[in-house]
């Protein structure tokens, strides 16, 4: 009668062995399966904020990096004196990504401004209402600085000196019209010569020589006349007489 009732004891001890055994696997199961869980629940610490531009406008661009991918809204709003000033265009709804997925609010910050980025989930269990912390605080420097704007009057400032340029070059066509007003001169020069070419050709036909020609033929007549008036006269007289 012994050795059964030894026997049963150390059966019940196995079996007291095994169930153990099995609580303790399942215990573990469970815990690595809620561990599991939890890693891919979504989580505040997976989104950030920051304030870029796109271009020389400003944007505020939200990073979810949930591997769950629950969907979240994300809504933005300005801040003043730990107040609402007034929210950034519309909410967005983002599913994230081990990558990291970004949603973006257009708004043109101004340097140093803070703002109060909220993310709501709910998602069965998962439940997400509260800001990204710290709050979002812009650059320094806006996307639109005076600088870029200043060149564009001094490139408009350009053409001026290059109109003054253009003056000294118009004041250089003068100096051709003077030279041209000297040429006129030369034109009068070549005139002078004229007149003394016409001098020349009266040398030339000999006009002192016809003024010796015709006095001499002049004083010729004079004679001849004197003559016929003489002969005249006396043969008047004859007649006379007669």
């Amino acid at each position: 009668m012994h050795p059964v009732r030894t026997n049963v004891s150390i059966s019940r001890r196995s079996a007291r062995r095994s169930v153990r055994i099995l609580g303790v696997a399942a215990a573990s199961a469970a815990l690595a399966f809620t561990a599991s869980g939890t890693a891919l629940a979504c989580n505040i610490s997976e989104f950030s904020a920051e304030a870029t531009c796109d271009g020389s406008n400003g944007v505020i661009t939200v990073t979810d990096q949930d591997a769950s991918g629950t969907p979240a809204t994300i809504t933005v709003f300005l801040e003043s004196n730990g107040a609402d000033a007034k929210q950034v265009g519309d909410a967005q709804t983002v599913k994230g990504n081990k990558a990291g997925k970004k949603v973006t609010f257009s708004e043109d910050w101004a340097p140093d401004a803070t703002y109060r980025v909220h993310v709501k989930v709910d998602s069965g269990k998962i439940q997400i209402d509260t800001d990204i912390t710290p709050n979002l605080t812009t650059p320094s420097t806006a996307c639109k600085s005076t600088e870029s704007s200043s060149p564009s009057p001094s490139d408009s400032a350009t053409p001026s000196p290059s109109a003054s340029e253009t003056t000294p070059a118009e004041s250089d066509s003068p100096t051709p019209s003077a030279t041209d007003s000297t040429t006129a001169p030369a034109g009068t020069s070549d005139n002078a010569p004229s007149p003394a070419v016409g001098e020349s050709n009266l040398a030339e036909t000999g006009a002192n020589s016809n003024t010796g020609l015709i006095a001499g033929i002049a004083a010729a007549l004079v004679v001849v006349g004197g003559g016929a008036v003489w002969f005249g006269m006396r043969r008047r007289g004859a007649h006379s007489d007669n």
